[in-house]
């Protein structure tokens, strides 16, 4: 199947979604970069991030610090070219110090469907080891594991 591209209907933007979610659980930086183009921007936090390379080297940085990093996006809204998502990921820092994220992105997209901005917004929550809701191996989220709504986050 053929990765969705504007104009998004309510399902090529679930789908979207989804995609996105799958790259980025996959924890591999060169493979989420080819979703954004070359000269993509970013806000991520505090951080502005410009280009793939760019993209690249900050992910290659995410992961090397927030380890068994496990993703859920969920579609909020959408247009014809513009997709907005809230997500949760939970990670653990080297003294094992876990936390759930909660953010929103706010992404847009050419007519090639690769994202040329991205504005993300996060904040981080410790919680307890006993209290973590993403349990699957690394990699892919199960279709049958709950997402956002389903877990109450």
């Amino acid at each position: 199947m053929a990765a969705p591209v504007p104009p998004f209907t309510r399902e090529t933007a679930i789908q979207k979604v989804r995609l996105a979610e799958d790259g980025w659980n996959s924890r591999d930086p060169n493979r989420v970069s080819l979703a954004y183009t070359v000269d993509s921007r970013w806000r991520n936090r505090a951080e502005f991030v410009h280009g793939r390379e760019a993209i690249v080297a900050f992910l290659t940085r995410k992961w090397a610090k927030e380890l068994d990093y496990r993703l859920i996006k969920e579609l909020w809204a959408y247009t014809d070219n513009r997709i907005a998502v809230r997500f949760a990921y939970e990670w653990h820092d080297d003294s094992n110090n876990w936390f759930r994220s909660y953010g929103n992105e706010n992404w847009e997209f050419g007519e090639d469907g690769l994202m040329h901005h991205r504005y993300a917004c996060i904040n981080d929550l410790p919680i307890r080891a006993a209290d973590r809701k993403y349990h699957w191996p690394q990699g892919r989220r199960p279709d049958d594991h709950p997402g956002l709504s389903d877990l109450g986050l």
